[in-house]
């Protein structure tokens, strides 16, 4: 058999299950997963070697309509994940609007490449909703080849992944073999550290925030890590920090427990909070943070 690659490409509405499908599908996990809409903010691939085949996997940011410059940069890179793909996976899920977001939805049909839509979350509802979904669904792409699946009950993904395996065109690998993702060392810290600002704060506060890494030392039985977590304003800072900094403690103890996971060994980590006022808005700012590719 001839070797097959390609890049199959995930995009959807905030909140389907689109981070949850990447890391079931790659078999590891890459992009943070929370109940917040637009949890995941930049574009990350994620690389399945085989005997003879190579999946270039991208997670993308949920489809919205922007607000500010970081979201005008998150949904280029949807719009980037079209452009690029040799497959495209649509995720929706029950509790998903048709109607949301329409326009870019009109994009699609026009693609000359295998579209797979997967409708998720099955598991919490049932077989007569699930089947009026996918007619549904076929009016508006009927292109699409729809699948029912529960990603994080990895129910029909392996379904999916044999699919995606027979449709993948041939070609040589676009990475080593040995490599899992595009992204550095650095992002997947800043990105474990966001995730818990997301799941220990409410409200606008895990919006408000960006980290950055400063340091990455790693020694032979330790990595040693200092990072700055930025906000929009002094408010924001306090409310990180917490009383006593008891709040900003808590993220570092939980984020070194995953990176210690992640990383496969013990974990030094340093926080610290800084104000950059309207950084969601400083084109600047967003580039030297890697909002730019």
């Amino acid at each position: 058999m001839n070797h097959k690659s390609g890049f199959v490409n995930i995009i959807g509405n905030p909140n389907v299950g689109k981070s949850t499908l990447m890391n079931s599908l790659v078999g590891d996990k890459l992009s943070i997963i929370t109940s917040k809409a637009q949890t995941t903010r930049h574009r990350i691939m994620g690389i399945v070697n085989g005997p003879d085949f190579q999946i270039v996997y991208s997670d993308t940011p949920g489809i919205l309509k922007p607000e500010y410059k970081l979201q005008e940069n998150m949904l280029r890179y949807v719009s980037m994940a079209l452009q690029d793909a040799d497959i495209l996976i649509y995720v929706t899920d029950i509790y998903d609007s048709i109607n949301k977001n329409i326009q870019f939805l009109e994009k699609i049909p026009k693609l000359n490449i295998p579209i797979l839509l997967l409708i998720n979350k099955i598991d919490l509802s049932n077989e007569e909703n699930v089947l009026q979904l996918e007619k549904d669904w076929q009016k508006v792409l009927p292109s699409a080849e729809i699948m029912a699946i529960s990603a994080l009950r990895d129910f029909n993904t392996e379904n999916v992944f044999n699919r995606i395996l027979e449709l993948l065109p041939e070609g040589p690998s676009y990475f080593p073999e040995d490599q899992l993702t595009d992204r550095s060392e650095r992002f997947f810290v800043s990105e474990i550290i966001r995730e818990k600002i997301l799941l220990l704060y409410k409200q606008e506060i895990p919006y408000s925030v960006e980290v950055e890494v400063e340091h990455f030392i790693e020694e032979e039985r330790i990595i040693r890590i200092l990072a700055h977590i930025f906000v929009n304003r002094e408010s924001q800072k306090a409310i990180i920090i917490g009383q006593k900094g008891k709040a900003l403690k808590n993220v570092g103890v939980q984020a070194r427990r995953d990176m210690e996971v992640f990383f496969g060994k013990k974990i030094f980590l340093e926080l610290f909070v800084k104000v950059k006022k309207d950084w969601k808005n400083d084109e600047r700012q967003l580039k030297r943070w890697g909002y730019d590719h």
